[in-house]
């Protein structure tokens, strides 16, 4: 059973029970909305995970990136990246390793966590396919399906696999002028599959039988965007939205075959395009849940793309996604460090949070007049315990210290709401 062919059937489940509870919302119409596929809870049945609701009418979550590389494999340094993701209020991680012991590294990450995790095993088989055959592009069919079931066995959640790459969608990027080609990691082993082999994705060519897999351990399969733009100048070109009419009618396969699904979206995004990209795939996939890098609005920020990102998913989230993939400082520099995993979080939250009360939300603006009230209290700390971060704040006033204690150090005496509070009393 499937949360999808649950809900399917009027049943609901214990996990329907949770994520209703936490979005404050009827459970009926939660599962009425997993039923059509406009909402997942990527759940696998081997994996004791938090329940999170993604999808229509839900509060927008946030996805972690953290994991090793070949120059890079500290596994400390992993952990306490998942650590802080507990803590700053995560929704989701995917570990995206490539360097050293894969199964073990991600077993050692789901072990310190409850959160959804999720994978690109394609990863893995062009790990073992370099390792075993000296190429990543001579990966087979058997290494795909064996590498995809070995994680669905245990616990993974959910699974980005480039499905809506096809013979077709490489040739099309043939005939295009892109500049920047594939940046899809996992896109472009399996465009470099296509090409090389001359033959077509076993993820495309066997996805009925890659849906077994996944509807027996209840994995959610996010559909990857392998030919997603890489820069500003690529953006919503044919080959992105190629693939994406290909990702729109493998969405109706999962459904009719009760396996949860979402699929992903573009990286870099012009401000002004986001909210047709969003549209567009809203109507192209069904209104199944979208899952979103960023997007980042310019290319010219290296070291500042947790901004560049909160800037686009803002617009992203209020115009119809979902889920955001935060990004951080370190994107396209270096391997993320723990400060940068703080700050990407952090950033992603607090456009989810200003998308979510632009939309309405009850939780979000719940949140809001909470903080408004702190604030008129000087109760400071509440206010740190509404923040998104507490323990900045707390330092910094900590740091400069104001001589009136309801105020900060900028007013002082000089308060504007002290000054009419006393006004006010006489």
């Amino acid at each position: 059973m499937t949360q999808m062919t649950e809900a399917i059937k009027g049943n609901i489940t214990e996990e329907m029970k949770y994520v209703a509870e936490y979005e404050k919302m009827d459970v009926n119409e939660l599962r009425k909305l997993i039923a059509k596929g406009y909402v997942v809870i990527p759940k696998n049945v081997n994996r004791d995970t938090k329940p999170v609701g993604i999808g229509e009418g839900l509060s927008t979550k946030v996805n972690v990136n953290l994991g090793t590389s070949p120059d890079c494999i500290d596994m400390d340094s992993e952990l306490k990246k998942v650590a802080i993701s507990n803590k700053y209020g995560a929704d989701a991680i995917m570990d995206l390793s490539t360097g050293g012991n894969l199964p073990e590294i991600r077993k050692q990450i789901m072990s310190n966590t409850n959160l959804p995790i999720g994978t690109v095993p394609i990863y893995e088989v062009g790990a073992d396919a370099k390792s075993k055959y000296g190429k990543v592009v001579d990966m087979d069919e058997d290494l795909i399906f064996n590498v995809i079931e070995r994680q669905a066995k245990e616990g993974v959640d959910f699974m980005t696999l480039h499905c809506g790459i096809t013979k077709q969608s490489v040739q099309a990027l043939k005939n295009d002028e892109r500049v920047m080609g594939v940046v899809s990691r996992g896109g472009a082993f399996l465009t470099a599959y296509v090409m090389y082999h001359n033959k077509e994705n076993p993820l495309y060519q066997q996805f009925d039988y890659l849906l077994e897999i996944l509807k027996e351990h209840d994995v959610t399969l996010s559909l990857g965007d392998g030919m997603r733009p890489g820069c500003l100048v690529d953006n919503t070109d044919r080959p992105q939205i190629q693939e994406l009419i290909t990702l729109g009618e493998l969405v109706d396969r999962c459904r009719n075959a009760g396996v949860q699904v979402m699929v992903e979206g573009p990286g870099h995004v012009p401000y002004n395009n986001i909210s047709a990209n969003m549209k567009i795939q809203k109507t192209v996939c069904k209104n199944a849940p979208f899952y979103v890098l960023g997007p980042l609005v310019t290319d010219l920020a290296m070291g500042y793309d947790h901004i560049t990102s909160a800037i686009g998913g803002t617009l992203a989230a209020y115009s119809g996604a979902n889920f955001l993939c935060y990004v951080t400082p370190a994107e396209h520099v270096r391997l993320m460090k723990e400060e940068d995993v703080i700050d990407g979080l952090l950033a992603s939250k607090i456009a989810a949070q200003a998308a979510d009360v632009a939309k309405g939300s009850q939780i979000a603006w719940e949140k809001e007049k909470e903080m408004a009230k702190a604030r008129k209290e000087h109760d400071w700390e509440k206010q740190f315990e509404l923040s998104l971060n507490s323990e900045k704040p707390r330092e910094m006033r900590e740091e400069i210290p104001s001589k009136e204690e309801k105020a900060c150090s900028v007013c002082g005496d000089y308060c504007a709401l002290l000054m009419v509070e006393e006004l006010g009393k006489r």
